[in-house]
This record gives structure tokens, sequence and C-alpha cells, in this order.
């Protein structure tokens, strides 16, 4: 990975008081293991600052420390340059959900993090590392923070899979974005992120998560429009064509539908009348499609033909969308054997042309 090399003042002395106060910690969880194993989250905070102050006597760093508080980040601030991010876990393990990666909360004119780690079950022991270096991936609770290893390897940070250092995407704009390039690039066919920044998906989802059959009925069919707009695999006989539209209605729509299959299934085939043609056993998708055909090419000509690209992985432009669509539906459509009988494409064209 490559290291800023800002010029740190006084770095040695740091690194030696970090490795005292470490030092001093693990003297004390073994003498008051049951003392200390009582210092969870906030309260550790000022024992470590403590420590911290007894030990930087008689260094540059007299008269220096100082506990933050509250949900600034980092919670200890040394010489106004160096700070130091407490973490508690009671688990017998060396990980733990960590900062958010937008840094909000930083306090200003911070250079240079340590992670300060208590594993508070028996043995209790204290660890610190440059923070850069102990954090492996990007984990989502309410919003993008950073997953803390202890014992992660040289090389195996978030910001070497990146291939980008912490001190430049710290400093970004939009640090989320190259975060969500990445992971994006990493996966597999039908999968998804549940989490976008705000640049690549303007669209925000719903704080609260609804039950499909709670919905208006309006909803559901708007719902069930756009899905044959960005699934054309739905007119298929694909065994995994409810996939990626389950995945949508999750994380896009914070929607839980345990039957998806039958939105656009149920009733098995029908009658359908175009015009002064009459189609016979028809697979219910295709009364779904033409029912509301209209409102489908109305949404159609409102997404962005770069958002209808990323849905049908390929390239389409606002002079081709439309066509292109008709295109899916229709190859999609010739493997159903129940459709063998239809020129869907013919069908389609003829309804949005005439």
């Amino acid at each position: 990975m490559i290291v800023s090399v800002n010029s740190d003042p006084n770095r040695s002395e740091f690194d030696l008081l970090l490795g005292s106060t470490i030092t001093e910690l693990n003297l004390h969880a073994k003498k008051s293991s049951k003392k200390v194993a009582t210092l969870l989250g906030r309260n550790l905070e000022p024992f470590v600052k403590d420590v911290m102050t007894e030990i930087a006597v008689g260094t540059p760093f007299e008269n220096s420390i100082e506990l933050i508080g509250g949900q600034k980040f980092p919670d200890i601030v040394a010489k106004k340059y160096y700070g130091i991010e407490v973490k508690t876990t009671t688990q017998n393990h060396w990980k733990s959900t960590g900062n958010s990666v937008l840094e909000s909360t930083r306090v200003n004119d911070v250079g240079r993090i340590f992670m300060l780690f208590a594993k508070l079950a028996e043995p209790i022991e204290f660890r610190c590392r440059p923070y850069e270096e102990v954090l492996s991936e990007v984990v989502v609770t309410h919003s993008p923070r950073y997953l803390i290893d202890m014992n992660l390897e040289q090389g195996k940070t978030i910001f070497d899979k990146i291939k980008m250092p912490y001190d430049i995407l710290r400093k970004k704009e939009n640090p989320i974005k190259p975060i969500v390039s990445y992971y994006k690039s990493k996966l597999k066919a039908g999968e998804e992120l549940w989490w976008m920044d705000s640049e690549s998906n303007n669209t925000a989802s719903n704080i609260v998560i609804r039950i499909w059959n709670n919905l208006p009925q309006s909803e559901k069919q708007d719902i069930k429009n756009r899905s044959m707009i960005y699934f054309p695999e739905l007119f298929g006989n694909r065994s995994d064509k409810f996939n990626r539209v389950a995945i949508w209605l999750a994380t896009r729509q914070s929607i839980v539908c345990p039957n998806i299959r039958d939105l656009f299934t149920a009733g098995g085939k029908v009658d359908i009348f175009i015009g002064s043609k009459t189609y016979t056993k028809v697979p219910r998708i295709f009364l779904n499609l033409f029912q509301n055909l209209s409102k489908i090419i109305e949404n159609i000509v409102d997404i962005s033909a770069l958002e209808l690209s990323e849905y049908w992985e390929m390239k389409t432009t606002e002079k081709r969308k439309i066509s292109d669509w008709v295109d899916l539906v229709s190859e999609n459509a010739k493997s159903i054997r129940d459709a063998q009988h239809l020129n869907i494409k013919e069908m389609l064209t003829e309804q949005i042309y005439r």
C-alpha cells in the first residue's frame, strides 16, 4: 500500500508514548482485570487518556493529551495532530465495526490516527496500530463503515484493495464512490449492492421496510410496470429470472415480497385481445404487459438511458431505448414454449407506434 509522506511532528516520540501506553494498559489488565473489564465503550476513553497523560510527562506531548468526547472522531488527541480512536469488544477476537467512511465528525487538524483496541474477554489485552492498517473492508449498518481487524496482514487493507491510500480517500468529496466501484467489480451474476452513493443512485430507499400485500394497488402496479422494464428476463424461462427483481424490491424499494413469481404469473394462461385479434392460451405475464403498455412506455421515456444500460447490462441511448427494450422482451419471450405462437416484437411495435 502506498503511504503518504507527510512530515509527522515528533513521530518517534509519539510511537514511544503509544508503546508505553499499551504496555501500561496491559499491566493494568493483569493486575486489575475485573476493574478493567468494566471499562466498556465510553468508560474506557478517560482511563486511556489518564494513562497517556501520566506517561507523557517529560515528553513533547506533556499537557497536550485531550479527551474529545461526544460523537467526534477520534476519541483522544495529542498535540492537536495525533489521534487515538478507542474501540472495545467483550468477545474473544480482534474485530469490530469501525467509524463512518465519510468521517464527517473528524476533529480538525488531526493528521494521523491510531486504533487503540481493547479485548475485554479473558485474557484482557490492549493493542494499538495505525488506523489505516487495520481497516479490512467496508460494511453497512445505517451507513458505510469500516470493519476493523487488529490482526490484519500488511497489504490486505481496504485501501490496498481499492488501490487508493487512506489519506487520499478520506479527503475526497465523495469517498464512498471508489469503494462502491470496487465492490461492484466483485459482484457475481444477479448480485447487487444494497447501498449506493448518491451520485450513482439518486432514488432514496424508503427507511421503512414494507410488505408487498400491504401496498395500495396503484403502487403495486407501478412497481410491476417498472419491473417489466428493468428486468426483461421476466419474459423468458430462465430458472433464476425472478432473482434480480427480488433483490431490487428489497434494496431499492424496501419491500419484502414472499411470492414474487405470483406477481407476474398467477392465474396461468389467458386469452388476450389486441385490436381486432385474439391470442389464446397466453402466459399471464403478457396480459400484464399489454394491459399496462402505455404506462410502461411513459416510464421508459422518463428513465435515463444510462440507468437502463446498467439494468440491461448493455449500452442503450435515449433514441434507441424503447426499441432496445422491445428487442429484449421479444428475445426472452422466444424461450417460452407457450409463447411460440406469438410474435411479441411485432405485437409490441404495432401497439407502441400505432
